[in-house]
């Protein structure tokens, strides 16, 4: 029930931001707003270890050099082992 309150007050909470939003004219307020929004923003490569970041770029590489195999054939050796 909890849960459901809180995502309740989010909902309503969302709702009269766009209200203030849309009755705003005030650019530097905006302005301001859509700084918050972007600092806020979290880069999912920012969340990567560095042995993942480091593996994906190994894998784009390797892509790059045409180094890759068909998702079929991936399939079928997956099948092979199991």
């Amino acid at each position: 029930m909890n849960v459901n309150m809180n995502t309740m007050n989010i909902e309503a909470t969302k709702l009269e931001l766009m209200h203030l939003l849309l009755q705003t004219q005030e650019e530097s307020l905006l302005t301001r707003l859509k700084k918050v929004f972007e600092d806020e923003r979290v880069d999912w490569w920012d969340n990567l270890s560095v042995e993942e970041q480091k593996g994906i770029d190994i894998g784009l590489s390797q892509a790059d050099k045409g180094q890759y195999i068909s998702d079929e054939e991936a399939m079928n050796r997956f099948k092979k082992w199991h």
